[in-house]
């Protein structure tokens, strides 16, 4: 097993004395650290420190090492970058960013760097062969940042004008016109054979791009093969398929899969939910819609246990992680900015964590993101087949059983498009399609109703 440096070692205790940690946990600290640089010796990163970090930690796991040790693994890491953030850039024969891997002369440690915003998932700071395609790129994710527009929009526009770039083999976007965009909504539909919101996807993209990001008018398309749109009625479950699934189903996702059929929630809206979004005086729950939107939806009596218990684990994980050190949980990059103090209150913490920490490449911290929405999509998954549900079942059918649900109950159509948080009324009656409809034949005259 590769040994750490003396003198790192003891930078290291010094940092855990600084830190007020037990002298009796001084000996695990070290070991851990040990297992660290020998597990990077032999797996070196390769995609930057925080993945990295997340095998080292699956590794434990798998030779059988406790959630406590795993958890305390986690903070012997985290200690060890903030002592490296700390420290002057290293020179040559000193420790680098990561273990070193049998070597004696290191690269010198760039400065620590600000924490980046999460926009850059999007892939739109990716550099192509073509720099003034990379300034146009820039220039759209200015302005969808400008309209606070979500993530997803941006990673999807950004995507669709790389598309476009490579289709066009790089040609120079002041030379781009509205042939352009109709050879390649032709090759789309004719070629590629995509389905209709798939090219209005595209569509959507490229105007956006050619009006905000080469301040430029679209001009008129005529005379483009448009995919063929098919009418989609939306998959709904009964309350016997629902009770069936939830059957299957283990805490935390039965308690999404609960507030996702009461409530009417999409996915993104109920694993981001926070704790301050509950207001169990009133009995309702403030929901965080698309394009920023809030709306409020009654809570369900039946799961309100669920919900404060939920709330006390919550509390109980928060505590555990500040005793621990744990720098809290990710907030939106505006709010982490106002409120410089958020992650150790309580009210910011999200309702479904995950149980897992994330490491912040940047900054060497470990924070609490909430739980991912892939987790729950292989659960339910596993769940629908077992309760031999001959449906396809997605989270979003819950969705869609909430709303056919209340139209049944001969609720006011209205009344579901505010609760659903839809703006356009056409949107909500896809639904009539799904629930028998009862008509009086004779017409009368409202006075005789």
């Amino acid at each position: 097993m590769i040994q750490v440096p003396r003198d790192t070692m003891a930078r290291f205790e010094a940092v855990l004395k600084r830190k007020g940690m037990p002298l009796g946990s001084f000996g695990d600290y070290r070991k851990w650290l040990r297992y660290y640089f020998d597990f990077s010796s032999k797996y070196p990163e390769s995609r930057g420190r925080s993945e990295q970090v997340r095998k080292f930690l699956e590794k434990l796991r798998d030779k059988n090492q406790s959630e406590a040790q795993r958890r305390q693994a986690a903070h012997a890491i985290s200690l060890y970058f903030e002592m490296q953030r700390e420290e002057e850039p290293p020179q040559c024969n000193e420790i680098p960013s990561s273990p070193p891997q049998r070597s004696t002369c290191i690269v010198p440690q760039s400065p620590p760097r600000q924490r980046k915003s999460y926009y850059s998932e999007a892939g739109y700071q990716e550099k192509s062969d073509s720099p003034e395609w990379d300034e146009v790129l820039g220039k759209l994710a200015a302005e969808i940042k400008v309209r606070h527009y979500s993530r997803k929009t941006l990673k999807t526009y950004a995507l669709w004008s790389r598309k476009f770039q490579r289709f066009l083999k790089n040609k120079p976007p002041q030379e781009l016109s509205t042939a352009d965009v109709k050879e390649y909504l032709t090759y789309l539909a004719v070629k590629c054979n995509v389905a209709a919101s798939t090219q209005n996807q595209a569509f959507n993209s490229l105007l956006f791009l050619f009006r905000h990001g080469l301040k430029r008018e679209f001009g008129e398309l005529r005379d483009v093969p448009r995919a063929k749109k098919s009418l989609y009625v939306p998959v709904v479950l009964s309350r016997e398929e629902i009770d069936a699934i939830l059957k299957h189903l283990s805490h935390p996702f039965s308690l999404v899969v609960n507030l996702l059929f009461g409530c009417g929630l999409r996915l993104f809206e109920c694993l981001q939910l926070r704790v301050r979004d509950f207001n169990f005086d009133a009995v309702v729950l403030t929901v965080h819609g698309k394009g920023k939107k809030d709306r409020t939806v009654p809570l369900p009596e039946a799961i309100l246990p669920e919900l404060t218990a939920q709330i006390e684990r919550v509390k109980a994980l928060h505590e555990k992680d500040l005793a621990a050190g744990y720098a809290g949980v990710f907030l939106d990059d505006a709010v982490e900015k106002k409120y410089p103090h958020a992650p150790k209150e309580l009210i910011h913490q999200w309702f479904f964590p995950q149980q897992s920490l994330t490491l912040v490449e940047e900054t060497g911290e470990l924070r609490r993101y909430h739980l991912h929405e892939s987790l729950l999509q292989e659960a339910l998954y596993v769940a629908v087949r077992r309760a031999k549900i001959p449906k396809r079942v997605t989270a979003h059918t819950f969705r869609h059983s909430y709303a056919t649900h209340l139209l049944q109950a001969n609720y006011d159509i209205r009344t579901i498009q505010t609760k659903l948080g839809h703006a356009s009324l056409k949107t909500t009656m896809i639904y009539t399609h799904c629930v028998p409809v009862r008509t009086v034949k004779e017409a009368k005259s409202p006075l005789d109703f």
